[in-house]
């Protein structure tokens, strides 16, 4: 659960691509990160436990609810709700968004169906994000049928393919690494710390963790719901032809 909540932190990268100055930006927006995390989880943790004892937490509801109510605030549960819709809305806007710039930049490099890499006239890949939107309501159809397990399932399948793609992503940047000649690493902006040994010990964590969801009857569940979804894209990518096309990786 703790990574499904950090799944798609990686769209960092996909901001780059429309940043005004993103050789400063985007190493400011991963830097400030460590420090929202200390701030608003690891402290909020503090306070949490600072209050109630460990064993407590959780036992009657929100931990952030009572810890409300033990001030004296009365609508405590009313404010939490309006904290989570917030942050569910916020969520979905930057999986619109991330998901519509990924549909564009595939379609462009041949890997997806050419149509959705058309722009308006306001430099929005409107049909690569309307199709953003519709997926995720084959959710809704899962949770209008099999409502107690849902989430579960949505939650397992999520996290089991966003960890594939960060596999992905660390062995990219791996390659790419050893693909630059001096020179060329020494022109690099924004370098990644403790490299390689970071990236090797975040691609063996994450195998770790994948490891204890097979081994846990509680996330088991992802490796019987990610593989299909995953076997279906491929199925898709075949059937519209896609392997034939000419690639462009400009």
């Amino acid at each position: 659960m703790v990574l499904f909540a950090y799944v798609g932190i990686e769209m960092i990268g996909l901001s780059a691509g429309e940043a005004k100055d993103p050789t400063r930006t985007i190493p400011m927006a991963i830097n400030s990160l460590s420090w929202r995390i200390l701030i608003f989880y690891v402290g909020s943790l503090f306070v949490i436990l600072a209050i109630f004892p460990w064993h407590q937490v959780g036992q009657n509801g929100s931990p952030f609810v009572a810890m409300f109510e033990s001030m004296g605030l009365r609508e405590a549960a009313g404010v939490i709700n309006f904290v989570v819709i917030t942050a569910a809305l916020s969520s979905c806007n930057a999986g619109i968004f991330s998901g519509g710039r990924l549909l564009l930049g595939l379609s462009k490099s041949g890997n997806a169906p050419k149509y959705l890499s058309e722009i308006s006239s306001a430099g929005v890949p409107v049909k690569a994000i309307c199709l953003t939107i519709m997926v995720p309501t084959v959710g809704v159809a899962i949770n209008y049928f099999v409502p107690e397990k849902a989430f579960q399932w949505i939650t397992a399948a999520v996290t089991l393919i966003g960890l594939l793609v960060w596999v992905a992503i660390l062995y990219t940047q791996i390659q790419f690494r050893k693909s630059l000649t001096p020179e060329g690493i020494k022109a690099l902006p924004y370098r990644a710390i403790f490299w390689p040994y970071g990236s090797w010990f975040a691609i063996l964590f994450v195998f770790f963790v994948l490891g204890l969801m097979a081994y846990s009857e509680a996330t088991r569940m992802a490796f019987y719901v990610g593989p299909p979804i995953l076997i279906g894209l491929t199925a898709l990518y075949f059937i519209f032809g896609l392997h034939k096309r000419e690639r462009n990786i400009s």
